[in-house]
């Protein structure tokens, strides 16, 4: 028996050896058996994307603090109206403040009418009249805004109806002449600032989107 024979007999004899050594102290296993799993660790939870509800509404959080009556009656406009949004709200009201201002002091409220009320709508008419009257004439320019803010809110669910209530600080360049062009109100030399509480509602399942002003402090 030659050399290369006698080391591969001698090999194979060391490899079973190895085995059976390995196999005392490791046991068998057969197949593709899973490991144990302690009675004392549940198993994993799946887990599902699930959207959670009722969580804070920003756009409602971000002007009034939760819970509050303001609060809960935003929260009763969205559910009656999905599309009304807060934010949206005010700067509508924004651009409402300054049109609805600078009809009033021009003299001529027909281009906001489907924004006032009715009553409104006579209060603005009776100050017009009255200076038509006195030949008083108004040159007023609208500066901008440095306040908008929310106030207050209520929502009526016998009818549907949401008030606003909104605190506007407003800047306008402002004189009031009489008949002969003296100034008898204003300085065209500065600008008037003035604060405003207006308060819109709308009835919010109604097929009318407009907010109208129905209330002024």
């Amino acid at each position: 028996m030659n050399g290369p024979i006698i080391q591969l007999l001698v090999l194979a004899g060391i490899a079973i050896f190895l085995v059976l050594r390995l196999r005392g102290v490791l046991g068998t296993r057969e197949g593709f058996e899973k490991p144990p799993v302690p009675l004392d660790k549940p198993a994993p939870a799946k887990r599902d994307f699930e959207v959670i509800e009722g969580g804070p509404d920003r756009d409602i959080i971000d002007h009034a603090d939760e819970g509050t009556s303001t609060a809960l009656a935003l929260a009763e406009m969205k559910r009656i109206d999905p599309s009304f949004n807060v934010g949206e709200f005010l700067g509508g009201a924004r651009q409402a403040y300054e049109m609805i201002l600078m009809a009033f002091e021009r003299g001529d409220l027909d281009e906001v009418k489907s924004f006032i009320s009715e009553d409104i709508e006579a209060a603005f008419t009776a100050v017009i009249h009255d200076r038509a009257d006195k030949g008083l004439t108004v040159d007023a320019t609208f500066v901008g805004i440095s306040e908008l803010k929310l106030r207050d809110a209520t929502f009526d669910q016998s009818i549907k109806e949401a008030e606003l209530t909104i605190r506007f600080g407003g800047e306008l360049a402002y004189v009031v002449r009489d008949h002969g062009g003296d100034i008898v109100d204003g300085d065209p030399n500065a600008i008037k600032k003035q604060k405003d509480v207006w308060t819109f509602a709308r009835v919010m399942d109604s097929g009318d989107p407009n907010w109208r002003l129905v209330a002024t402090e």
